[in-house]
């Protein structure tokens, strides 16, 4: 079987001495426990398995009971290893986890720990409040197009339409997606939204986040003020639970509000969204469009287009210490600015025949001098090459934007 790249990265951590506990984070159906219990299998040391996910099942005694169970099975050359699936749905598990994995390491018991999350922002708080210094993240993202292509045969357009979710492959029927569409509606969105999300926190108004998600989905690729969401949003409260929501839609990993790129954070923070998922089966599920109606909407397939490259950008520096913005300045727009300590990226993303109009990236480099402006798509870097580029080969494409 065909294995995602992560995967080495994750028996090579295995294979190294009891150090840090290994947590494998990222949104529903993407393969995390496909990959631990790969990964357990490679290392040839004994394992045990636990999951969580029901949740009204599980606290603390029974983590504890399974750790007893998995320290049973350390052996005295090989040690062990104790793989815990969707944590989050235990209540103050940070604590526990932290008394018995210290508790390993002055008994010196060789139990080697990997904890997987589909919550990754909530995970992520109870491993910063209680767990510093005794653990090491490995993000598990969408899957890209390199990865749905060599696994699972899939075109570019059909990419850009399906997505890189690696379980309804097997449904995808270009002709009539309905069963594909079923798929990612209940299997993935409805149950993300309602265990993941409503289970986890408390949400005051369940039916706004979910319109919330639906109007993002729909108006992904663009710019859109709270102000504006407030008008076809029944119930919509006030700015501040819009954008509350929007964080926990892109803790849960399904889409993201992103801010626009400003010298000054207050003026990133205060600026309007432009709404972006992170995998563009999220936006196909939601529209009804068969494959073919979708490719022949020049203007859907533009903003799926965009969405697709937006959603590569956010699964690639989900792994890296990079941020991704978008700038605007009246109606001059760049698509994308990737930024980190030390490079600034600007992006434009074309997907159709109109005339490519370069005000924007001309005043966004007169006033930010980015390193690079990257042009993808028509007279660029073809969509293709960009989809299989690393985030670490963007400054080595070639096709740049030159003013």
């Amino acid at each position: 079987m065909k294995k995602r790249p992560v995967f080495r990265e994750i028996v090579e951590r295995l294979q190294q001495p009891r150090k840090f506990i290994q947590v494998l984070l990222g949104p529903r159906q993407v393969g995390k426990t496909t990959l631990a219990l790969q990964a357990a299998e490679e290392i040839h040391q004994p394992s045990h398995y636990a999951s969580a996910d029901l949740a009204s099942l599980q606290d603390l005694s029974w983590l504890v009971q399974q750790w007893e169970i998995a320290r049973l099975k350390v052996d005295s050359t090989h040690g062990a290893l104790f793989v815990i699936d969707e944590i989050q749905k235990i209540p103050n598990w940070s604590e526990v986890v932290k008394a018995l994995w210290d508790e390993d390491t002055r008994k010196k018991i060789n139990l080697s720990v990997m904890i997987l999350g589909s919550s990754p922002w909530l995970v992520q708080k109870s491993l910063f409040e209680s767990l510093a210094g005794r653990f090491e993240i490995i993000p598990i993202t969408h899957w890209s197009y390199p990865e749905m292509k060599e696994i699972f045969g899939l075109s570019l357009d059909e990419y850009i339409y399906f997505g890189g979710y690696p379980g309804s492959a097997s449904l995808i029927d270009k002709e009539d997606p309905t069963r594909w569409m079923n798929y990612i509606s209940d299997s993935l969105i409805e149950t993300t939204i309602s265990r993941d999300i409503l289970l986890m926190t408390q949400v005051n108004k369940p039916v706004l986040l979910r319109r919330l998600f639906q109007l993002s989905c729909q108006y992904s690729g663009q710019i859109l003020s709270y102000s504006k969401m407030l008008g076809p949003l029944q119930d919509a409260g006030n700015t501040t639970t819009l954008a509350h929501y929007l964080d926990l839609l892109s803790g849960a990993g399904l889409l993201c509000g992103l801010q626009k790129f400003a010298n000054q954070p207050v003026r990133q923070k205060n600026s309007s969204p432009k709404l972006m998922v992170y995998n563009t089966a999220l936006m196909s599920a939601q529209t009804g469009k068969t494959f073919k109606e979708a490719r022949s909407d020049s203007a859907y397939w533009g903003r799926l287009v965009e969405s697709a490259v937006g959603a590569h950008l956010l699964n690639q520096i989900r792994s890296s210490r990079s941020e991704l913005f978008y700038w605007r300045e009246k109606d001059q727009e760049v698509d994308f600015v990737v930024h980190d300590k030390k490079h600034l990226i600007a992006l434009e993303v074309k997907s159709g025949s109109e005339f490519f109009r370069r005000s924007g990236m001309d005043l966004f480099s007169s006033e930010f001098k980015p390193q690079k402006c990257l042009l993808i798509g028509r007279e660029g870097v073809s969509l293709e090459e960009f989809l299989q580029a690393s985030l670490s080969k963007l400054f080595s494409l070639s096709r740049l934007c030159n003013f």
